[in-house]
């Protein structure tokens, strides 16, 4: 071989094991719609010659299945809710974090920070990330008066006009207004098998009023958009969208209040790019990063210094200028013990006649 092909040859494979840093080239993510956003995470791509490789998921239960059926492996970043959070720093599917690779860590909010949901052995698995709540959204043209309760769902008068999600917050919506969120808010996670039978009858009632259920945001957002609905259960991401778009989409917490999550970001277990992995984890939760994932989603950031890169009447539209009260009205998704007769109820719901 000529000297100068050898040089050639020698200068190729060094630039290719520059990249990305250690010969990381990418990261694969599975996380909810709206986290990783081209404008959100371009400059990470950029100053770690990365690529960004983002695969979505519909819900909690998805998220575990995926990571217990064996494609753990696809995946370096997670974005599990507080439902499932803790179940999966317990059993061993995600990595522990090394929060010196974490400076940003501090800034995030102490609330949030100190729940014990991706602590285990003494170890952090997981940083918060967004949080919010399951809304009742409502096409503004169909009402005088923005509607103030989950009841409505169930009104006649809006047969085939409902949307809700293919997810436990339905279930969990039932529960409410059967009043099982009292006085203990946590009971609607451990409902009792008499409790969770009342609950589907109460859902099974509901069906004819259902135009479809929805698994994705942007299922939620083009129902809304082609008139096909006028209410249901959504997240602040469809609202925001549905604005963009100029469509007349109202949002509000029902009287009875409603659930809600805090999303953290984890590395997963079986990730072989722990170290890219931790420096994303860093870029996201910085506050630049956070409001850009904000304008994106319009769910609230974990880092409040988010705030510092927003306008007035967005700190306010995001309850950064008073989130305690904004949680007060939110019942955050917790674990559930009992989560597979959940699901079984659920599907039995989706299944009956």
């Amino acid at each position: 071989m000529k000297p100068r092909a050898i040089l050639l040859g020698i200068l190729v494979i060094a630039l290719t094991g520059a990249a990305c840093g250690k010969k990381e080239e990418s990261l694969n993510l599975l996380v909810w719609e709206g986290y990783s956003d081209d404008t959100a995470v371009h400059d990470f791509e950029v100053n770690h010659s990365c690529k960004i490789h983002s695969s979505f998921m519909g819900s909690s239960d998805e998220l575990v299945a995926k990571l217990r059926g064996g494609s753990a492996s696809n995946y370096d970043v997670i974005s599990p809710s507080s439902d499932v959070a803790a179940s999966i720093a317990r059993t061993g599917l995600a990595a522990p974090l090394d929060l010196s690779k974490l400076p940003s860590y501090p800034q995030l909010s102490s609330k949030l920070r100190d729940l014990p949901l991706v602590k285990a052995n003494g170890q952090v698995y997981g940083v918060p990330f967004m949080w919010g709540p399951n809304p009742l959204l409502y096409d503004t043209t169909a009402f005088a008066q923005p509607p103030d309760s989950w009841a409505i769902f169930w009104n006649p008068k809006y047969k085939g006009k409902i949307s809700v999600w293919d997810d436990l917050s339905t279930v969990y919506m039932a529960a409410q207004i059967l009043g099982y969120d009292k006085p203990d808010p946590s009971q609607l996670y451990s409902l009792t098998d008499e409790e969770l039978a009342t609950v589907k009858k109460k859902l099974i009632e509901l069906k004819p009023n259902i135009r479809k259920i929805w698994s994705t945001g942007g299922e939620l957002t083009n129902l809304f958009q082609n008139h096909e609905i006028v209410l249901a259960m959504g997240w602040p991401l469809n609202t925001n969208d549905l604005r963009k778009a100029n469509f007349p989409i109202g949002e509000i917490i029902p009287k009875e209040n409603t659930t809600g999550w805090i999303d953290h970001l984890m590395i997963t277990a079986a990730s072989s790019h722990k170290e890219l992995a931790h420096a994303f984890l860093e870029y996201m939760i910085e506050a630049k990063a956070q409001k850009l994932v904000t304008d994106r989603t319009h769910y609230t950031p974990a880092n409040p210094g988010a705030a510092r890169f927003l306008t007035a009447d967005e700190i306010k539209s995001l309850h950064l200028d008073n989130p305690d009260a904004y949680m007060q009205r939110i019942y955050f998704w917790q674990d559930v013990p009992r989560r597979a007769k959940y699901n079984e109820i659920w599907n039995e719901v989706k299944a009956a006649q």
